[in-house]
């Protein structure tokens, strides 16, 4: 369970966080919102790159900000990004096992930890070959694969979908779906195919302008009012007094 509470975020005048409170229980959670509503933003004070103003993150029972980011690595929490990652220069191979050496996990079964992650998401190139040669559907499996070698606990996947055609997206959220079971990790994914949300996610929050405008059970999130007009456009509409929803 990962527990947020009253997060905030300033960089300067911007209010990229405001306030946001929310569980994210277990399994596959969505965190969705138009672009700019901070969601990388709420990904990057996880992940250690951004220091909040205020607010708190409690995550299976450990204070998350209280931890250096390279130590949040080492405790489970692993993230892909909008931007791909994977050093194309480098071999399949050799991308997961950089992950997996910094993990904290056994160098006595690296190899068969990162073989075996290169297996879970479905990879059928060679692991040798290098990912400057791979297309996108394989370069994105890669950086899944990354998400999770070496014992993650907490797997954050910023649009891992973006650019895929309808049947690779398919695949990849079959790969999504199957990381709680496998890893007993949790996982918060973030992309704008509401397809993909509804197919991998439980559980959905929304954010706008910063806020959290919504929580729950993910076909209930996304017929709410608030989640149809700020994807609109429209959520300024609102009377702006109005409590959001939870």
């Amino acid at each position: 369970m990962v527990e947020i509470e009253n997060l905030t975020v300033r960089f300067g005048g911007v209010t990229p966080i405001d306030g946001v409170s929310v569980v994210f229980e277990s399994g596959t959670c969505g965190l969705i919102g138009p672009n700019g509503a901070g969601k990388t933003t709420f990904f990057n004070v996880m992940s250690g790159f951004v220091k909040p103003a205020a607010g708190t993150i409690t995550a299976f029972g450990e204070n998350l900000l209280k931890m250096a980011d390279f130590r949040r690595a080492r405790w489970g929490l692993r993230r892909t990004f909008q931007t791909e990652m994977a050093i194309e220069q480098l071999s399949v191979f050799d991308n997961v096992a950089m992950i997996h050496e910094h993990s904290g996990a056994k160098r006595a079964t690296r190899r068969a930890d990162v073989l075996s992650a290169i297996e879970f998401v479905g990879l059928t190139v060679s692991p040798k070959a290098k990912v400057g040669t791979l297309g996108a559907r394989e370069r994105r499996l890669v950086e899944i694969a990354r998400a999770v070698v070496g014992q993650p606990r907490l797997v954050l996947l910023d649009e891992p979908a973006a650019g895929l055609p309808d049947e690779e997206t398919g695949h990849l959220g079959e790969v999504i779906q199957r990381i709680p079971g496998q890893f007993g990790a949790l996982v918060i994914l973030v992309d704008h195919d509401m397809s993909l949300v509804s197919a991998c996610c439980q559980t959905t929050a929304v954010i706008d302008f910063g806020r959290l405008i919504a929580s729950g059970s993910t076909a209930d999130v996304l017929r709410d009012e608030h989640v149809m007009r700020a994807y609109l456009g429209t959520e300024a509409e609102v009377v702006p007094d109005e409590e959001p929803q939870t």
